[in-house]
């Protein structure tokens, strides 16, 4: 099995607990914070919602795209959509570091038909365009909305426990409560993303970590008995925050972004065992 398709297994594995994961983002928190919905179809996505800056939740909805991926990317100054969509279509847009020259990527989620996402995180004023991914295929831009400044900006509510992507590793705690809001930020110069793959037990959980640190992902997904994506790949100082909610366990915590060379950035340190806990 190639890399690329054992992470798409893990992605699926992924959605079948993505719902108990996110959708408690919203919660009596989230209940203050303006909602901005982003509704994507196979070829289509819109955005509705007050779009002004400060905090925002994100709910987003799916009819049709199985294991899709909601990208949000703020365009820098001077950057058009035009020039955007031309470069999202070029070899090198594979690598999303490679994107830096046009604006970065504030959020990133993953979303299911029937199954709807939600997460917080700041808006800043400025341009913006949605890309969407379905499974292994590259990410197609669907549209674009502009963030007003906001004459108050709205603070979104401090997170209970933060945990930081850097190169290459996690900092923060290593045992997570259900119901407590987190926030997974990137604190790297490079993208992360920040995957937990849940194993049967703690002993599970440091064999997997184990093999991802050595490059055996093939089998480390045999030991892979779920998975909760707290954040899909986001560039430097960009964030997301949601409440706990996925089924108490052992954990991976994994970034299965690569490094230009092709290697994964697990086995550079980028795996942890973790525990969700009542």
């Amino acid at each position: 099995m190639k890399i690329q398709k054992l992470r798409a297994a893990l992605a699926t594995a992924a959605a079948l607990v993505l719902a108990s994961s996110v959708l408690a983002a919203a919660g009596a928190q989230a209940s203050t914070l303006p909602t901005v919905s982003i509704a994507i179809t196979s070829s289509t996505a819109t955005v509705t919602g007050p779009l002004e800056s400060g905090g925002v939740n994100i709910v987003s909805s799916d009819t049709g795209v199985k294991e899709a991926a909601v990208i949000v990317f703020l365009l820098k100054p001077g950057v058009s959509v035009a020039e955007a969509e031309a470069f999202s279509k070029e070899k090198k847009a594979k690598d999303p570091n490679s994107a830096g020259k046009l604006g970065s990527i504030v959020f990133d989620t993953e979303v299911n038909p029937g199954q709807n996402s939600e997460a917080q995180t700041t808006l800043a004023p400025g341009q913006y365009i949605v890309l969407v991914g379905a499974g292994e295929g590259e990410a197609q831009l669907r549209t674009h909305f502009t963030v007003a400044t906001a004459k108050a900006p709205v603070t979104l509510p401090t997170p209970q426990a933060t945990i930081r992507s850097i190169e290459f590793g996690f900092r923060g705690p290593s045992t997570l409560h259900d119901g407590e809001l987190v926030r997974f930020e990137n604190e790297g110069f490079l993208v992360h993303m920040d995957i937990a793959i849940q194993a049967k037990s703690a002993k599970g959980a440091k064999q997997l970590a184990k093999l991802l640190l050595a490059g055996k992902e093939k089998q480390a997904h045999k030991l892979a008995v779920g998975a909760v994506t707290f954040a899909g790949p986001l560039s430097n100082g960009a964030y997301q925050q949601e409440t706990i909610a996925a089924k108490p366990g052992w954990y991976v915590q994994a970034c299965f972004m690569d490094t230009q060379d092709g290697r994964s950035h697990t086995v550079l340190g980028m795996e942890r065992v973790i525990k969700i806990v009542k």
